[in-house]
């Protein structure tokens, strides 16, 4: 059984509603148990995360998933809170090799929303994890997919009318292709 975490902020319900995609599409695939980890107030405790179940639970996936709104060109300081009490975890490597891939919407239609994905590339690399891109080129595919045309994650641009449904099908497919190559990684370590 593949194990895939995703691992989110969201104050307005938004980033919430892009990782229930993302568990839809990871969730199609057999064989893959998907777990879903929002980051809460009662996790933080004088600005630091201190939920270390969350963390273990974590340690167990074959994948995670990061998500955060893009506030001020970055990701939520709860989503930063809980991305510095992983540094225990990446001076012992303990997630080398997992695989990676991010998530994360905004008001506007570029509102620098790359920056928030380059963040969790970042992270995951200096946690030793492989990063899974979206493979679907804006205007190129018959996927209807990535309507905004970021390759790093899912970019949702988020407004008066809710999730636009292309936005909502990248996550999907981003949840869908993690889980697929979870799946491949696996076997591969097990031949």
């Amino acid at each position: 059984m593949i194990r895939l975490g995703i691992v989110y902020f969201s104050v307005t319900g938004t980033t919430e509603l892009l990782a229930q995609e993302i568990e839809r599409g990871a969730s199609s695939v057999k064989k893959v148990e998907v777990q879903s980890f929002r980051i809460n107030k009662k996790q933080l405790v004088d600005g630091r995360f201190v939920d270390q179940n969350m963390l273990a639970q974590l340690d167990t996936c074959d994948a995670i998933i990061f998500g955060s709104p893009t506030y001020m060109g970055g990701v939520s300081s709860q989503f930063k809170a809980f991305a510095d009490a992983t540094s225990e975890l990446w001076c012992e490597q303990l997630w080398a090799n997992k695989l990676a891939a991010g998530f994360t919407c905004g008001s506007a239609p570029n509102g620098d929303q790359s920056s928030t994905l380059h963040y969790f590339f970042t992270l995951a690399s200096q946690q030793g994890m492989l990063w899974v891109s979206i493979d679907a080129a804006h205007g190129y595919t018959k996927k209807h997919l990535n309507r905004l045309g970021s390759q790093l994650g899912v970019v949702a641009h988020v407004s008066g009318d809710g999730l636009h449904e292309v936005d909502k099908a990248t996550a999907q497919y981003l949840g869908q292709r993690v889980a697929e190559l979870a799946k491949k990684l696996n076997q591969s370590e097990s031949m």
